[in-house]
């Protein structure tokens, strides 16, 4: 997600859920789909304040995407045609996760947004 308009919307948001499981926060919108057809846009964000380098933040960023990218279907095949969700992936630990419990944490989090996207359609 780049938009800074969607990225807006969906922190500052009335429509706005969240879900945890950490050392994870999930925030999420559902919306009308846009043009770009795409059925999920995801922002990640691992702050500066629990990992000062560089390095250790892109670790958990690729931990995070690469699950996402295995388990997205979850949100995917809850979500009616017209609809899109935005969410928001940020990472509340300052210490590293092995990569199997951050995909689990993240498909649990997918689990609850699933579940909680069927019911607004």
């Amino acid at each position: 997600m780049v938009s800074k308009l969607l990225i807006e919307a969906l922190f500052n948001g009335s429509n706005s859920h969240s879900v945890s499981a950490f050392p994870l926060k999930a925030v999420y919108q559902t919306m009308e789909r846009r043009e770009d057809g795409v059925p999920a846009q995801i922002l990640i964000s691992v702050p500066k304040k629990r990992f000062k380098h560089a390095v250790d933040r892109n670790r958990v960023k690729r931990q995070l995407r690469e699950a996402y990218r295995r388990h997205k279907q979850l949100i995917w095949d809850s979500l009616p045609v017209e609809k899109q969700m935005l969410v928001g992936f940020i990472w509340l630990s300052d210490k590293h996760y092995p990569t199997k419990e951050v995909e689990q944490r993240v498909v649990r989090i997918l689990q609850n947004i699933a579940r909680g996207g069927k019911a607004k359609k």
